[in-house]
This record gives C-alpha cells, sequence and structure tokens, in this order.
C-alpha cells in the first residue's frame, strides 16, 4: 500500500509539471500578449516549483535534479541554474536511529568509537554526520546513511523508469533524446552513491593525488570502521572557505585561499583527471594554518585519457578562434550528433568564442561562458559529457568563490600554466606538438595531392550533368511559407463568415432549427481558423527573435 501511495505521489507531480509546461506553451494564457520576458518570468517560476517539488519528494529526487542540472542539453539554462543551487540539506534522523545502523554495521566493532556527539555536525537526504572519537584517540566524523534508504531509492528509481517510457512514447517530448537511457543512468549513479564503500576508495584516490602539497588537507579513511552504510574519516576541522571576515580575523589571506582553490582545481582536471564534482562553499573549509580542505566524495568526476585529449584539441581550436577547427573537434568527441548540417552550430560556436574570449576579460568569465555553452546547447544536436558540465560548474563555482575572498581574483591568469599542456596535446611533452604539427602537416598535403583529382571529377559531373547546385533561400522560404498560411487562413475567414451568414438567414426563416447544421460545420472550421492564427503569430515572434537570421 505504501508503494502504491508512493508512486501516485510521484506522478501527480510528473502530470502536473507537464500540464504547466503545456500551458506555458500557449501564447492565449499569457496576460497582455505573450513576450519573451513574460515566458521567462513564468519558467524561473516554474524551475522554483520543480526544485521545491523534488525537495519535497525526498532522498532520490534530490539527487535526481542534482543529475538534471548536468544536462543542459535537455533543460533550459534557467531550469539548470536553479537546479544546481539544489541543496539536500533536510531534517536529522533522531540520534536512536543512528546508534541502530552503526551497531547492526559495526557490529563488535562499534566498541571502539566512544564519545559519539548527539547533535549532528550536518544532515543530507542521504545520510548525516556526526562526530566522535575513537579508543585509540582518534578523533573522527561517522557518515551514518539514513535508514530504510535503499527500498525508498529502489522504489522511486522504478517509477522513474515507468515515467521515461511514457515520455519516449510521446513523439515531441522523445525526439532526439532517450529518457530510458537516461533513467538507467540515473538508476546506476544513484544506487553506486548508496554504496559508502566506493565514497571510501573515491576519499582515498583523492587524498593520494595531494600528499605532497601541504596547502590541501583531505581527510583520511579510517577502514575498520567502513561499510556499505557507514563511512568513518578523519575529523578536519575549519572555517568556511567564503567567510572573509573570520579568514582575516585568523590573520589568513583570503587572496592565497582563493588562489590555491583554482590552482587545486585545475591540477586535479589537467594532472590527474580525477576530480571533485561537487565543490560548493559546504564541501569546503579553511584550516587555521591556511590550508584548504575538501569535504564530501560522493560525486567525483573522471576524465578519460581520450577525453582529456580532445580537451586539449578544443582548448588549442579555442585559443585560436577556429571555429571550424572547434566544431570538427566537438564531433570526433561525439558532443554534437552526426548528420547534421553544422553550419548554424560553426555560426553559434564563433559568436560564443567571440564574445566570451575576447579580451579584456571580465571577472566572471567563466560563467558568462558555462552560460553562453548552456545557452548554445538547450535545443540543438549537442550531447555534452557529464564529466565536462560538472567541470565547467565547478570552474564556475571556484570563480565565484574567488571573487567574494578577493575582488581581483582572476581565474584565467591563475588557468595559464595549467592550460599550456594541454595546449601542447595534454602535457605529454613538447614532441607531441611537433607530432601534431607534423599530422597536420601531412593531412593539408594528402588533400593537396588529391585537389586535382577531385577538380576533374567535378567538372566531369558537371559536364554529364551529374551535379547539382542546390541553394536554398532562407528568408524565401520563410516568406513563401507565410504567404501560403495567410491564403489558407483568408479561405477558412470567407468559409466561416459565410456558414456565420447561412446561420443567420436559416434562423430567421420559418424553420430556424436547421440553422443548426451551418452552426455545426462551423465549429471545425473556426477551430482550424484560430489555429491558423497562432501559427501566423509564433512564425512572426520568432522572426523577431535575435539571431533569427543565422
Amino acid at each position: 500500500m505504501l508503494g502504491l501511495l508512493r508512486a501516485l505521489r510521484i506522478w501527480r507531480a510528473v502530470l502536473t509539471l507537464l500540464l504547466l509546461l503545456w500551458w506555458d506553451g500557449q501564447p492565449w494564457t499569457y496576460r497582455g500578449g505573450f513576450t519573451a520576458e513574460r515566458r521567462a518570468c513564468r519558467q524561473q517560476g516554474r524551475a522554483r516549483w520543480l526544485t521545491d517539488e523534488l525537495l519535497s519528494l525526498g532522498s532520490a529526487f534530490i539527487k535526481l535534479g542534482q543529475l538534471l542540472s548536468a544536462r543542459p542539453d535537455i533543460l533550459p539554462a534557467g531550469w539548470v541554474a536553479e537546479l544546481a543551487a539544489l541543496q539536500d540539506s533536510v531534517p536529522a534522523v533522531s540520534f536512536d536511529q543512528v546508534q541502530t545502523v552503526l551497531e547492526r554495521e559495526l557490529g563488535q566493532r562499534c566498541a571502539e568509537v566512544i564519545d559519539l556527539d548527539p547533535e549532528p555536525l550536518g544532515a543530507a537526504s542521504l545520510a548525516q554526520v556526526h562526530r566522535a572519537s575513537l579508543r585509540s584517540g582518534r578523533q573522527v566524523v561517522l557518515k551514518v546513511q539514513r535508514p530504510g534508504l535503499d527500498r525508498l531509492f529502489r522504489l522511486d528509481l522504478e517509477v522513474m523508469q515507468q515515467v521515461a517510457a511514457v515520455l519516449q512514447r510521446n513523439p515531441s517530448w522523445g525526439r532526439g533524446r532517450d529518457w530510458p537511457a537516461m533513467a538507467r543512468e540515473c538508476r546506476r549513479v544513484l544506487l553506486r552513491e548508496l554504496d559508502f564503500r566506493v565514497e571510501a576508495q573515491y576519499a582515498a584516490r583523492f587524498r593520494q593525488q595531494f600528499l605532497d602539497d601541504e596547502r590541501i588537507k583531505i581527510p583520511g579513511v579510517v577502514w575498520e570502521l567502513s561499510t556499505r552504510r557507514v563511512l568513518c574519516l578523519d575529523y578536519l576541522p575549519g572555517m568556511k572557505v567564503n567567510d572573509r571576515e573570520a579568514l582575516i580575523d585568523a590573520g589568513i589571506d583570503p587572496a592565497a585561499v582563493a588562489e590555491v582553490g583554482a590552482a587545486s582545481y585545475l591540477k586535479q582536471l589537467v594532472r590527474f583527471g580525477f576530480f571533485h564534482a561537487d565543490p560548493h562553499p559546504g564541501n569546503l573549509a579553511v584550516a587555521n594554518d591556511g590550508a584548504l580542505i575538501y569535504y564530501d566524495f560522493g560525486m567525483m568526476g573522471l576524465l578519460s585519457d581520450g577525453l582529456r585529449r580532445r580537451l586539449g584539441a578544443m582548448v588549442r581550436a579555442a585559443a585560436a578562434r577556429d571555429s571550424a577547427a572547434l566544431v570538427e573537434e566537438m564531433q570526433a568527441a561525439g558532443v554534437i550528433s552526426g548528420g547534421i548540417d553544422v553550419g548554424p552550430v560553426r555560426r553559434l560556436v564563433r559568436l560564443m568564442l567571440q564574445e566570451a574570449l575576447t579580451p579584456p576579460f571580465t571577472a566572471n568569465v567563466i560563467d558568462k561562458l558555462s552560460g553562453d555553452l548552456y545557452d548554445l546547447v538547450y535545443g540543438q544536436p549537442f550531447r555534452l559529457p557529464v564529466e565536462l558540465i560538472f567541470v565547467m560548474r565547478a570552474l564556475s563555482t571556484f570563480e565565484g568563490v574567488g571573487r567574494s575572498l578577493d575582488p581581483a581574483f582572476s581565474l584565467v591568469a591563475i588557468a595559464k600554466p595549467y592550460l599550456l599542456p594541454l595546449m601542447t596535446s595534454s602535457g605529454s611533452g613538447s614532441n607531441d606538438l611537433f607530432n601534431e604539427l607534423g599530422r597536420q602537416v601531412g593531412a593539408l598535403s594528402s588533400r593537396a595531392a588529391a585537389f586535382p583529382r577531385r577538380l576533374d571529377e567535378s567538372l566531369e559531373r558537371l559536364e554529364q550533368g551529374d551535379l547539382q547546385l542546390q541553394v536554398r533561400l532562407g528568408e524565401s522560404d520563410r516568406q513563401f511559407r507565410r504567404m501560403a498560411l495567410v491564403q489558407q487562413s483568408i479561405g477558412q475567414s470567407v468559409l466561416l463568415g459565410c456558414l456565420a451568414l447561412a446561420t443567420a438567414i436559416v434562423g430567421a426563416s420559418a424553420r430556424p432549427l436547421w440553422s443548426i447544421v451551418p452552426a455545426v460545420a462551423a465549429l471545425p472550421v473556426g477551430l482550424g481558423w484560430f489555429r491558423m492564427q497562432v501559427k501566423i503569430r509564433r512564425d512572426q515572434r520568432l522572426e523577431q527573435l535575435p539571431g533569427s537570421n543565422l
């Protein structure tokens, strides 16, 4: 019975969202007429509603919202920004339940834990954290999973799979998207996050990367007290990374903290390819000696060697303002769908490069670049890797934290020495640069050698009449379409007027009941006329949008 009620609650939220989206898509629902500003304002409210609804649905849907915030190819930028700020802070469970979980998971090893603080340091959707001491004197924190979470997660994920199947069957919502595949990916990621042993491995690997860096601190894992539902880490207290006043009072330079944080993240990306995917200020702290502390290793990102090489090629193309080469690399990496006309995409990429990468750089250049990227991919044939979105979001977060600590903070200036390895084929050595140049020279020579043959083939096809030149005039196409719609609208208007006149004449005759016949016939004609007017106005609005002439 509980499962049925839970499923009904989820479906009610889904159907309400679909109804709201349909309502927002109707121009006649906007008081004072439809405008892009009114639609954007209403969409912002819908994004906030969705965020609140996900919070009320609980743990699995909070995590689902965080995963959706990494998909700007299926959600507008405003929705992505709203969901990216989703924080899973929820009321704590009772201390008796925490002790029950510890005793069941640790068994006799639970005796090693003493002075367990009943008040949690923090409570989230999956677990809550308590400070404790071990008999050896080691100060630790225990991350304890909420009881009964596994069963609830599996129930919610099963309903998500059903919702995805329904969305995929709809020709409008399913076009260009694979909702069942997204649901399966969410299931894999969320069930993995329920296993704290995976997070323990992530924490140990992340700590290994910075063992030689005294400016970075990562808590060690107490393996003998860590299980599937309990994670034991060293206790590393610190001040909040964005508390500028507290840092100054402690004699710590906020600008130095900002630089250490940005440099550590760039090192994760370029040197290791294994990075913290959720570095919001709640997961960062500053020790008394000025070192940066990382917390919470449930969401980590991994850049494969292939993706890192592709990123290096993209960085080189972006630095050279070569939009054609950048689009080519994006196609090779699978970021852009195959078999499409890349002309409009190339123009959009060129505009993005000109606006975001033109000196002098603003203080929030990364935030602007990620915003442009989100706007670029939505509604376009892009499929950005989730890791790349996490990278952009994390860099934007560090940029915001850096500006709060130091108004003169510039992530671009700090990034230069870390981007140089990417500029030379991901830092594998100077020989790779010459290899790349040799490859490009070889490709150019091959094209030059093949040019006479291709020219001869083209001339031969032209002589035989096999070569056709197709010219598409976008403005002419729009004008012809508008003329056809207007002609249809005029014809329907005339027919509607004739039927209305017939209704009035028959109604005034000796047999007024027969007036029902033309009146009923006028209903579908009137409905078709109304749809035609909506279509004409929609085309007019699209032509007035900026960039519609691209």
